[in-house]
């Protein structure tokens, strides 16, 4: 297997199979969320993983595309939203660019201010300490300040181009046979 990623590699490789091969790994849904001046501001991010415990840190990928996150990336802290299985509506509402996003949403802010969502799985308050070139996407390392959990609440996940629960897409993949 090549790891090579050379500009002729690149050009050869069928976007559409690559996306199709990685949804074959399930992912968590996330909404990241901080308080820009007076008003909350927030997007979808399905890159997010935990990447250190000593010291605690995690890293998110937000896509270069993104408009939040140059106006998020500037806050004192920020959090990172683990949706609940039954959030789907609200990870596609914060995956529209523009517009008001919070309209509707319950939240609450965290000790620094960064609004937790309400009814999420997990959240981690977190500080940037550093962006490194991810291609299309950023790489962003953070410094956990505060984190929470609901041990009962079932996350989001994206498999496949689906998203679900952890179990109604294990059934769903069973009783379809993949």
């Amino acid at each position: 297997m090549s790891t090579r990623s050379d500009s002729s590699t690149q050009s050869a490789v069928n976007m559409r199979a690559l996306r199709d091969v990685l949804g074959h790994f399930c992912s968590g849904v996330t909404v990241v969320t901080a308080m820009v001046g007076d008003e909350p501001a927030g997007f979808t991010c399905q890159s997010f993983s935990a990447l250190s415990l000593d010291p605690p840190q995690v890293l998110l990928c937000p896509s270069r595309r993104s408009t939040s996150w140059p106006t998020i990336r500037t806050a004192e802290t920020f959090c990172i939203n683990v949706l609940s299985s039954g959030q789907r509506d609200l990870s596609d509402s914060f995956a529209k660019s523009g517009g008001p996003k919070f309209t509707g949403v319950q939240w609450r802010p965290a000790e620094r201010g960064a609004p937790i969502l309400e009814g999420v799985a997990a959240w981690f308050e977190v500080a940037l300490t550093a962006e490194h070139d991810g291609g299309d996407h950023l790489i962003a390392v953070a410094d956990m300040l505060d984190f929470g959990s609901d041990p009962v609440t079932e996350p989001l996940v994206f498999h496949r181009s689906r998203y679900g629960g952890v179990v109604e897409l294990s059934l769903g993949s069973i009783e379809s046979g993949t």
